[in-house]
């Protein structure tokens, strides 16, 4: 069981990897509510090179995981993916948690579509990654 949530969590982040390169690539769908914004005006403005920086770090995620439950073989330490995992899981909860400004569960500003989205789905996925993160790490001992 713990196998399939690494490779779920593996999937999780093979498609948000697949979307950041969307975006960085000039895709709108959905990329309005992904910045959070202040007085109606962006935050940041992520640039492509950025985005696409993203992106590869869900995939390294990606491969750090897989590599936890014993997909990618035995080339590289198995205590190299395990404290890897531990920290995705750290990250990921932090990320939940938030700045308590414009991001995660304890933010001030709520009245924006990024707000409304970060609650309802951003928030809640960063949850689910780290627990699944967690699990992953604690209970797999990849051969």
């Amino acid at each position: 069981m713990t196998k399939i949530s690494g490779i779920f969590l593996a999937a999780i982040f093979a498609g948000l990897s697949l979307l950041h390169v969307f975006w960085a690539f000039g895709g709108s769908f959905g990329k309005g509510a992904t910045v959070p914004s202040v007085g109606g005006k962006p935050a940041f403005h992520p640039s492509p090179v950025g985005t696409v920086l993203v992106s590869v770090a869900f995939l390294i995620a990606m491969l750090v995981i897989l590599g936890q439950v014993g997909i990618l073989g035995q080339a590289v330490p198995a205590r190299l993916f395990r404290w890897s995992t531990w920290a995705i899981s750290a990250v990921f909860f932090l990320r939940a948690v938030g700045e308590f400004r414009l991001v995660g569960f304890f933010k001030q500003v709520r009245a924006t579509e990024f707000a409304f989205w970060d609650t309802w789905l951003f928030s809640p996925l960063c949850v689910l990654i780290a627990v699944i993160a967690f699990i992953v790490a604690y209970k797999y001992k990849a051969p």
